[in-house]
């Protein structure tokens, strides 16, 4: 599902799935948020065109909040995740 907003980092729109939606609802994510991550936070790439993307935010208790997207055509968000930890090994 797009949220009309373009990636300037990517090129591309950003469309956020089904589990996305419901990830950042749980986790009370908004779409600003989620955009600042996409657009400034760190990049790890997965392979395949899958990269997790990291960013602390103020202000969150929840640190660190991460969002895994796919870049195709668009940027997929397949889901956001936080208090999650980096695993340099985990490529």
């Amino acid at each position: 599902m797009p949220i009309n907003h373009y990636s300037n980092r990517f090129a591309r729109n950003i469309w956020l799935t089904h589990h996305a939606q419901a990830a950042m609802s749980k986790r009370g994510l908004d779409e600003a948020a989620l955009l600042d991550v996409i657009e400034t936070g760190t990049l790890m790439e997965k392979g395949n065109d899958h990269w997790w993307i990291h960013k602390h935010i103020k202000h969150r208790q929840d640190n660190l909040v991460c969002v895994a997207v796919i870049v195709g055509q668009a940027v997929i968000v397949k889901t956001v995740m936080v208090d999650w930890q980096i695993q340099e090994d985990a490529q």
